[in-house]
């Protein structure tokens, strides 16, 4: 039985709902703190530690935004995605292998199924902006084998980056939604590390 909050709990725990609401993503306790301008991200965990006590919220341990609402434990249709930081939308950048949290996906509407072996990634830049994907997305990658003109989070000469992955004359390289950037080609390396499957917007 979850007990009455302060009004400050509340408060934080009306964001959390809010934010996720418009973004698929829960907020960080960086986040939380900027919004309710907290002296520091002690604050913010106190708070969610509190609410967490009083069972409306769950949290997984060491990881900056897995929170859980109770009520999605058991509903069939949420799946907890492992959110691996951000893919560069542009120039290729250094591979960030540590999950920082969870992303909350509601199975029915995005298609992606419970059996499908799937992962998250923020996207920085406007390299595919032709294909929809804006600069702030979150995209939900499936790890299996590219087919030619797949969208793809990419490993090419020890760098990531999302393209579009294409195959020409036997040879694969990788090709920006997006004019102004030009075509990527592997100079040593190219390992596809998942597939475009899903994305979340934040609302405007």
């Amino acid at each position: 039985m979850s007990q009455k909050l302060t009004t400050r709990q509340q408060q934080v725990l009306d964001y959390l709902h809010e934010a996720f609401r418009r973004t698929g993503v829960m907020p960080s306790t960086r986040e939380i703190q900027a919004h309710f301008e907290f002296a520091s991200q002690t604050a913010a965990m106190s708070h969610l530690r509190a609410l967490e006590r009083k069972g409306v919220i769950r949290r997984l341990p060491n990881k900056a935004r897995a929170v859980i609402f109770p009520e999605e434990l058991d509903r069939e249709e949420v799946l907890h995605v492992p959110l691996y930081g951000r893919i560069a939308a542009g120039m290729a950048q250094d591979v960030e292998p540590e999950a920082e949290g969870c992303v909350s996906i509601d199975v029915a509407s995005l298609g992606v199924g419970r059996s499908r072996k799937v992962f998250a990634l923020r996207v920085t830049g406007d390299s595919m902006i032709d294909a929809h994907i804006l600069d702030g997305d979150t995209v939900i990658m499936e790890i299996r084998e590219p087919r030619n003109g797949d969208i793809v989070a990419a490993l090419i000469d020890n760098e990531t980056t999302l393209k579009r992955y294409v195959v020409e004359r036997g040879k694969p390289y990788l090709r920006a939604e997006n004019k102004a950037f030009p075509d990527l080609i592997p100079a040593r390396e190219l390992e596809i590390q998942g597939v475009f499957v899903a994305l979340l917007r934040r609302a405007a």
